[in-house]
């Protein structure tokens, strides 16, 4: 009874929407005519759309770096705030709060930081004589640019990991100092292994939240300039709510939920080899 809101919610508005995606997938559905049944054309179209590996290729060039960042420089700032520091709390909630706000409000912050003339970092960079990038006007730097911008949003994961920090028993730091080993080592053969599953769970959160990345091309590229910031999620939502072609977004949309399934799989298949299980003797 009580987890029957729970379970009536789940049915009604993810697994019932999921599975009549599936069905559209197979139909040509213009939203202003009936569904028609196609069969497996809108899957063979994805094969043969130039976008579809376009935004494939930014995505993955964007996952990547976003991921680094989220699972690496995350890491190494939770580090940095694990420490002995003044005002270390305050500290921590500092570098929390800009993961709070989210959507079209930080979208449109970094616009203007990364606008060419008036942008905060360009005027940054000018005070020290560099000419910096066009960032969102420039095929080269518009991917970098929304790279950079994920390390807004990474206060998540360092709190993760400072929690994982604080279950580390302080006696094996102590043990490995008598032994003369120094910071460096300690992180490698002690920290690092005992936060190894936080470290898998920040890694599979941070591939499938990248790979759904849309608000930050949405509004502040278009996907621009020349689709070189065309994220997947951009491209579906185009071909849903601009191009009313509902069976082949919702295609689309089953084709990322299979690569996000594969990528899930392998991470988890490779993640036998160095991540430490406390409950496996």
């Amino acid at each position: 009874m009580f987890i029957a809101p729970g379970v009536l919610g789940f049915l009604l508005f993810i697994l019932g929407p999921m599975l009549y995606s599936l069905v559209m997938s197979f139909e040509n559905y213009p939203i202003i005519h009936p569904a028609t049944w196609v069969g497996l054309k809108n899957w063979r179209a994805l094969f043969h759309d130039p976008l579809i590996w376009k935004s494939l290729k930014v995505t993955t060039y964007f996952a990547v770096g976003s991921v680094t960042v989220t699972v690496v420089v995350g890491f190494l700032l939770a580090l940095l705030l694990n420490q002995k520091i003044l005002f270390k709390r305050a500290i921590r909630t500092i570098y929390f709060l800009p993961s709070v706000i989210t959507g079209v409000p930080v979208a449109l912050l970094w616009s203007w930081m990364f606008s060419p003339q008036f942008g905060l970092i360009n005027t940054v960079l000018k005070w020290f004589g560099i000419q910096g990038p066009q960032w969102l006007f420039d095929e080269h730097w518009v991917i970098p640019a929304l790279i950079l911008m994920s390390a807004w949003s990474m206060g998540g994961a360092v709190i993760i990991y400072l929690a994982g920090l604080q279950g580390v028993p302080e006696s094996l730091y102590e043990a490995a100092e008598l032994d003369g080993a120094g910071a460096i080592r300690r992180t490698w053969y002690i920290t690092i292994p005992m936060l190894s599953p936080i470290i898998f769970f920040n890694f599979v959160l941070s591939i499938i939240g990248s790979f759904q990345a849309f608000t930050q091309a949405y509004i502040m590229t278009s996907g621009g300039p020349n689709n070189s910031s065309l994220l997947y999620v951009l491209y579906l939502y185009r071909n849903a709510f601009s191009y009313f072609q509902l069976g082949y977004a919702s295609a689309m949309g089953w084709l990322l939920f299979l690569v996000l399934l594969v990528l899930t799989l392998v991470v988890f298949r490779v993640s036998r080899k160095w991540v430490i299980d406390e409950a496996t003797p």
